[in-house]
């Protein structure tokens, strides 16, 4: 049965959406903010997310659009207190398959979410990005590298490693800015002196090889072909 994320920070809504669906046979997990909604679905575990525009940290709307942005496809159903015409433009807009408005009866949102999970269809996307001896597997989500006798070692890497791995394959031997690796995989703007572009890159170097790596000073950081 499917495995569904619940983006709610009223206790009592979410344990009343989460005792229905697994009731109904589905899985279920619950996160109360934005960024964790963002993080979890961009894992590419679960088949359908039901969004509370009003999180803390960050807004349903942020959320959705930052998922989109990186790719997922994954059907998101929108659940708020507004009920404005504007306010469900605006998620339909930004990617949302269906809308409703607070409060609503379990029955309904049911019917919404078979209905959405009837009608998904898996992305079409590559199963492998390569560039000299790197590889990523999109299927397994890990990286492969290529050793000298021919063999292929596995290396497992973190969903954030990935997306920042898969971000460098795409644009493989192009000087790629901090900003810009900020929000292909981050999505939203953090802190100008932050370092977590750098601190991931670290993590990569480690995992995958310091040479593949190269920095670029006062730019940023480019896949060297290794």
């Amino acid at each position: 049965m499917a495995n569904i994320l619940i983006a709610e920070d009223e206790e009592r809504i979410s344990r009343f959406i989460q005792k229905g669906l697994r009731a109904s046979g589905f899985t279920t997990t619950v996160v109360e903010d934005g960024v964790t909604a963002l993080d979890y679905a961009a894992t590419g575990e679960f088949d359908l997310l039901i969004l509370d525009v009003g999180l803390p940290g960050m807004d349903g709307f942020k959320v959705l659009s930052v998922l989109r942005s990186m790719g997922s496809t994954m059907p998101v159903i929108m659940c708020t207190a507004r009920d404005s015409v504007e306010d469900t433009v605006q998620g339909l807009d930004k990617g949302a398959d269906d809308y409703l408005a607070k409060p609503f009866r379990f029955q309904e949102l049911l019917a919404r979410v078979k209905a959405r999970l009837r009608n998904a269809t898996p992305a079409v996307a590559e199963e492998e990005l390569r560039y000299g001896t790197l590889s990523l597997d999109i299927g397994k989500r890990c990286a492969v590298l290529a050793t000298e006798s021919g063999a292929e070692e596995y290396v497992e890497l973190s969903a954030r490693e990935f997306s920042i791995a898969t971000v460098f394959l795409e644009n493989a031997g192009q000087v790629l800015t901090r900003d810009q690796l900020l929000t292909k995989v981050w999505g939203y703007d953090f802190d100008g002196a932050s370092n977590v572009v750098d601190v991931y890159v670290r993590y990569l170097r480690n995992k995958l090889g310091p040479e593949r790596f190269v920095t670029v000073r006062g730019v940023g950081y480019r896949l060297a072909e290794v």
